[in-house]
């Protein structure tokens, strides 16, 4: 879709014209569209029973063009994200068709820039598909449609501005979602890398990204046993891809933040193996790494002020007669020794490994995320993201940055019992808690053994936001949703 700005062709090209009304004390006030229009609307016997409750769509036809009314109820009861919402509703049967959209007339509480961010991430996240396997006729040729904003209230350099901040972010969640839809016979953990080396290059360039990715024999010689053990079993070599991203004014006070994701590219459970019906669907189990890696992206195409550190940790978790047996013992790479009662609990390995290694690198905080533990889902379902970590401050700026996402994030406690159930009676840590008890929490307490340095540390269980979210009509109902993508992204802005 292509988007113009104020354009004089807009009446000629469109073919449909969007515009709102809103409800007060049930009379219904048509918004800022012309005045031959809204005589048209006012006049309309369709009119009449027309409410303009939140969501409520009046289609009416005229001599140029289709009129498509969207109604947004009483203005005092909207929000953001009940507009992002309806937005996608209304827009998404749309998609394939040339739209003129007068923003002038969506909401006085997010007009100007707000407003027209709003749409243009409601039109941008509804428009995916991850149809690359559907065999396709090749006369369907999909006709590229246009969308002619119009506006009073904003310039040209502020509509740019929008333009080009919200295809940063939505770009970055349809890579993430692409990954994560891929089949895992495709993306194993040797192509992962090299597709996200790809991404950079082709559309990081210049940016200021090095890319780095350690191979099996430089993860050997970085002595990550513990994400080595569930590589064990594979057909593919593990991979460690370490991008770093440094803002051009960057000096000694540039805030570091550094992210670091789970990347699973399918999981058996290994000699823990998952019942079959549990098994459809482990090929998210890289969730963490494509959210975090989409957040990465996102934050560099805006130009972070802040220097970011992306470590992404790759491997399937197979079966095979070399891969770790339950009952095993393996040094991490900071010396701590881990009793693996449970190789479907095999995230928290490797993550274990590059925590360490990131903190390492010194950064002033890490942010964590991965398709954790079942029992996030047990806590929140599929709506609502886990936030756990060492710092209260950090915590709170992620809290807010998710309100400002309009996305589901809430914090459970990481107590001193949680951290005592972590703890081995022949190691020093084991790999799970008490059965079927704070699955969610006990797994963060042990994530924590392996932050040193002092550094702030937040760990997100995206186990039931990564896919299928269907209440939300910007994500598309099954397959990967990309949700707290930009979330994480607005952190890693502020």
């Amino acid at each position: 879709m292509k988007f113009y700005f104020n354009s004089k062709n807009a009446s000629k090209e469109t073919t449909h014209l969007i515009t709102a009304a809103s409800s007060e004390k049930e009379k219904v006030n048509f918004l800022s569209v012309c005045k031959d229009t809204k005589k048209m609307l006012q006049s309309h016997p369709l009119s009449k029973d027309y409410k303009a409750g939140l969501g409520e769509v009046l289609s009416l036809t005229n001599e140029t063009h289709k009129v498509v009314v969207f109604g947004l109820g009483d203005q005092k009861d909207l929000t953001s994200e009940k507009l992002r919402r309806n937005f996608a509703k209304v827009l998404k049967p749309l998609l394939k068709k040339n739209l003129m959209i007068d923003v002038d007339s969506f909401s006085k509480k997010h007009k100007g820039q707000k407003g027209l961010e709003i749409l243009l991430e409601a039109l941008m996240l509804s428009d995916y598909s991850f149809s690359k396997y559907k065999s396709k006729d090749k006369k369907d040729k999909k006709k590229e449609s246009s969308m002619h904003i119009l506006s009073d209230k904003l310039t040209p350099a502020k509509f740019k501005s929008s333009l080009e901040r919200i295809e940063a972010i939505s770009s970055s969640v349809h890579v993430c979602r692409d990954f994560v839809n891929e089949a895992p016979n495709v993306l194993h953990s040797e192509e992962y890398a090299k597709l996200i080396e790809k991404d950079v290059k082709e559309n990081l360039k210049g940016c200021g990204v090095k890319v780095k990715i350690l191979k099996k024999s430089e993860i050997k010689k970085e002595k990550m046993n513990l994400f080595l053990s569930v590589n064990a079993g594979s057909a593919y070599e593990p991979r460690l891809v370490h991008l770093t991203y440094t803002p051009k004014k960057a000096n000694k006070k540039t805030k570091h933040v550094a992210v670091v994701g789970k990347g699973i590219t399918f999981d058996t459970g290994g000699y823990s193996l998952k019942p079959s019906g549990s098994m459809i669907g482990m090929k998210f189990d890289m969730g963490g790494s494509a959210t975090l890696y989409g957040a990465f992206r996102s934050a560099v195409l805006q130009k972070s002020k802040n220097k970011i550190t992306c470590v992404l940790a790759m491997t399937d978790n197979a079966v095979n007669s070399l891969a770790t047996m339950p009952d095993s013992i393996v040094k991490g790479r900071n010396g701590k020794t881990v009793e693996i009662l449970n190789t479907d609990a095999e995230g928290r390995l490797i993550l274990a490994d590059a925590l360490d290694y990131t903190c390492d690198l010194k950064p002033d905080e890490i942010i964590d995320a991965a398709t954790l533990t079942g029992a996030c889902l047990v806590a929140f379902g599929i709506e609502v993201c886990a936030l756990l970590g060492n710092d209260q401050k950090m915590m709170n700026n992620l809290l807010k940055s998710a309100k400002e996402a309009d996305e589901y994030l809430w914090q459970l406690p990481l107590i001193d019992e949680y951290r005592d159930q972590m703890k081995s009676k022949i190691a020093d840590l084991k790999n799970i808690g008490k059965a079927r008890m704070a699955g969610t929490a006990t797994a963060a307490a042990f994530l924590e053994n392996f932050i040193k340095n002092d550094i702030s540390w937040s760990h997100l269980d995206i186990a039931g936001v990564c896919d299928s979210q269907v209440h939300l009509p910007y994500c598309p109902t099954n397959g990967a949703s990309g949700v707290m993508v930009r979330t994480v992204s607005h952190y890693l802005m502020s």
